[in-house]
């Protein structure tokens, strides 16, 4: 692997009481993020919230920008747009509440046919989400997320030991929690897209924090006689080129898609960007100095660093 550090000793347990005040703020702020959106007060998306989706095929090509500023011209605002090129289809998403004058699926349709009179459509399908769909979705979002937290533990504990599982799932629980904590703060639309970023990104987490696990573990039975923070620091500092060389290659994809992936990839990519960069530093400053207080297999603790 490319050695952009070459050989480092930078002491990253010694830095842990600030790293853990600093990710203690942002966990609150995701707790926080987490009750207001099952309480329906967060920006959910029409997949949480209810709403009407409507998809239309052109006869010729439609942009995207074009549509939005007619249908907001006629008071449908926030509006979800996602654009088949290819096949001359658009799929137009609104919220429940953002009109109760008449039906919206009807609506949209009056409004491409008034601003697109040169351009005829047919209506392939029209679908429409109540707040109780809404609802059992929230709710099987979350026990995707729980399950996913459950597997990881269990597959930690299988690899390594049971403490090395509670440490990466609290670490992949944090990250989570801090992507939607700022997508909160931001005002940012929670959707399906956003909760499929979130598990994608407790998969990546997972595999940064099992590399330095693995490190961790082969200095443990080899460096018995010094501290478990020495240790620690050690195994960090061995594979920290590794681990910010993998992260850079992830973000310089995701970093395009973020500014000109169009509307539809924005929120997603810029959740695993966010997630990305504090996975990197969860794996280093969260989950690692948890093993120093976790008791050993003897039921004892670790020395203090």
């Amino acid at each position: 692997m490319l050695e952009i550090l070459g050989k480092t000793n930078i002491d990253f347990i010694g830095k842990r009481h600030l790293a853990f005040l600093f990710s203690g703020i942002m966990v609150l702020l995701g707790l926080v993020a987490v009750v207001q959106i099952s309480r329906g007060h967060a920006n959910l998306g029409i997949d949480f919230a209810g709403g009407t989706g409507v998809q239309l095929k052109f006869d010729k090509p439609i942009r995207i920008d074009e549509a939005r500023k007619a249908l907001e011209s006629q008071g449908l605002m926030n509006v979800e747009l996602q654009e088949f090129v290819n096949d001359n289809k658009l799929l137009v998403r609104v919220k429940a509440g953002t009109t109760i004058e008449e039906k919206v699926a009807d609506r949209i349709v009056a409004v491409f046919r008034k601003e697109f009179s040169d351009n005829a459509f047919v209506i392939e399908s029209t679908t429409e989400i109540g707040p109780t769909i809404g609802k059992k979705l929230q709710q099987d979002a979350m026990i995707a997320v729980f399950i996913s937290f459950v597997g990881i533990i269990l597959y930690i504990a299988a690899r390594f030991e049971f403490r090395f599982g509670i440490a990466a799932a609290i670490a992949t629980f944090h990250d989570v929690l801090v992507v939607l904590g700022t997508f909160y703060i931001l005002d940012k639309e929670i959707t399906l897209l956003v909760v499929t970023a979130l598990l994608t990104l407790a998969g990546y987490s997972l595999t940064d924090t099992v590399v330095v696990f693995d490190r961790i573990r082969e200095n443990l039975k080899t460096r018995r006689r010094d501290q478990i923070g020495t240790v620690i620091n050690n195994a960090i500092n061995q594979v920290l080129s590794r681990t910010i060389v993998t992260s850079l290659t992830v973000v310089l994809v995701l970093i395009p898609l973020t500014v000109a992936g169009g509307e539809v990839l924005h929120d997603f990519s810029l959740a695993l960007l966010w997630g990305v960069i504090f996975g990197t530093y969860s794996s280093i400053f969260v989950a690692s100095p948890l093993l120093i207080i976790w008791p050993t297999s003897e039921g004892r603790l670790f020395k203090r660093a």
